[in-house]
């Protein structure tokens, strides 16, 4: 879909939906929103949606950031102790690696 196509109204409801349907653990889409209106929200010349737009460019870009944190969090420590939590990080995880 090219955005330069659309009007800035229907511009503004496909980046609304967006940040909307992040809210469903779909950190993806915030990220998706954030690159793809960037150029949209802060390099065009204004106009009246624009401001709009960019507030949910910002919070997308923030919300994927912190999912991001989580995330890459969550796996730093479940490889560093996955030993340690023995046969409750097998139960955990999705592969079971074979050896010792």
């Amino acid at each position: 879909m090219d955005l330069n196509k659309m009007n800035n109204d229907k511009k503004l409801n496909l980046c609304k939906f967006y940040f909307t349907a992040g809210f469903a653990l779909l950190p993806l889409v915030w990220a998706i929103n954030a690159i793809w209106f960037f150029k949209e929200a802060f390099r065009k010349p204004e106009y009246e949606e624009q401001k709009q737009i960019r507030t949910y460019v910002i919070y997308s870009a923030i919300g994927a950031g912190i999912w991001a944190v989580i995330l890459i969090t969550w796996i730093v420590i479940f490889q560093l102790s996955r030993e340690e939590w023995g046969e409750f990080a097998d139960r955990i995880s999705f592969i079971i690696p074979l050896g010792d």
